[in-house]
């Protein structure tokens, strides 16, 4: 088999970034481990900047985005049962998050690639990239129980923290930063209508909450945990009597339904560097992890390949390589801004247990106070949240 890119993994960075190719008349040929049903059911991020909608916008894939995503234009953070909205779109000259669910824009993104008559595999096993210090890398991969090659130009991993691209670049030039959180988030569906119309973070002493939604129909709420805890220790009834009293405020209640999901998620924060070694560039949870609570992975995925397919743009269009050669450089800059907010959100609205417990509560009481009188403290926060189109 030969393509010009090969991309390894369907999830949203490498579906998005074979359509963005396809618009420019650049082929590829994607390769997934799971099923189909498997990547567009995961339950997963659900917060896109105004930068990721406009890029799925160019994409020509946000037709069911338009019409059932939620556009935001405040965000609410609490601590102690006291409410502060940041006005984002006030603070940020007019820019918003939108709430559609990560699953969606997967299915939205494989029904475009199968209408045009894009080459994707699902359920290939024995994935290995070679080759990528040459001109002409190979991608070895089992398929219905065959062994095939892939010949391509370049390699676009995009297969997630536990894929193969990352370790094909040598250790010698491979560097890892990496921070493990000691909690971790409960994270529920449950059909019933959102009891706020925008997000609420909220930092109660007995941990974090957030409130956050999917449809007019569907909440989407986490829970501060026990990352071991087993998940048989959260029955339903937990779970809202945590939830309530963690968001709860005097003169506010949240709405019950039924929980059609649940499952606990360790938090870490990870980068690797650099992005690209060779003819493989690394994209998305391949290169780099964030925690939750700024709501940045997949958007930093977005921003990724959108840089990566203009690279490609100009290196088949124009023989240009510059942009493949700043690929990691660019990128990491967005990476380490992000990690940044990532890692303030989490450390200002989690509970750290401790021997400096006490010290850290009352540092979180003045970042919240602060937010609460400094108009360029929320604007901050804003900026971050929106997305900082200028990284």
């Amino acid at each position: 088999m030969r393509t010009q890119v090969a991309i390894v993994g369907a999830g949203p960075a490498g579906m998005l970034l074979s359509q963005l190719l396809h618009l420019q008349g650049i082929d590829s040929v994607v390769l997934e481990r799971r099923s189909r049903e498997y990547v567009q059911q995961r339950v997963r991020a659900g917060v896109l900047e105004q930068g990721t909608v406009d890029v799925l916008r160019d994409a020509d894939v946000a037709e069911r985005l338009e019409k059932q995503g939620h556009p935001h234009h405040g965000v609410n953070v609490q601590f102690d049962g006291e409410r502060l909205r940041i006005p984002l779109s006030e603070l940020t000259g007019g820019r918003t998050i939108t709430v559609y669910g990560q699953q969606e824009v997967v299915k939205d993104l494989a029904d475009r690639r199968e209408r045009d008559g894009g080459r994707v595999y699902y359920e290939v096993s024995d994935v290995s990239v070679d080759g990528i210090d040459t001109e002409q890398p190979v991608v070895r991969f089992t398929s219905d129980g065959s062994t095939r090659e892939l010949r391509c130009d370049y390699v676009a991993g995009c297969d997630g923290f536990h894929g193969v691209c990352r370790n094909a670049v040598p250790d010698s030039v491979r560097t890892t930063y990496e921070r493990v959180y000691p909690f971790g988030w409960l994270g529920i569906l449950a059909e019933v209508a959102p009891s706020s119309e925008e997000l609420i973070y909220s930092n109660h002493p007995n941990g974090f909450a957030l409130h956050s939604l999917r449809s007019s129909e569907l909440s989407r709420l986490y829970l501060q945990c026990d990352p071991r805890d087993p998940i048989e220790q959260w029955p339903d009834e937990r779970i809202w009597e945590e939830l309530q009293t963690r968001l709860g405020t005097p003169d506010w209640k949240l709405r019950e339904g039924p929980v059609i999901d649940k499952n606990i998620t360790a938090l870490r924060s990870f980068v690797t560097e650099p992005m690209s070694y060779g003819r493989l560039f690394l994209a998305g949870d391949s290169a780099h992890i964030v925690p939750p609570t700024g709501a940045k992975g997949l958007n930093l995925a977005v921003a990724d390949v959108d840089r990566l397919a203009r690279a490609l743009t100009d290196r088949y269009h124009n023989g240009s390589t510059t942009g493949l050669e700043t690929y990691s450089q660019e990128c990491l800059r967005r990476v380490w801004r992000v990690q940044h907010f990532s890692w303030w959100m989490t450390s200002m609205t989690h509970r750290f247990d401790g021997p400096d417990s006490a010290y850290d509560r009352r540092l979180q009481r003045s970042q919240f106070d602060y937010l609460c009188s400094s108009d360029a403290a929320a604007t901050t926060l804003a900026e971050n949240y929106v997305g900082l189109a200028a990284v």
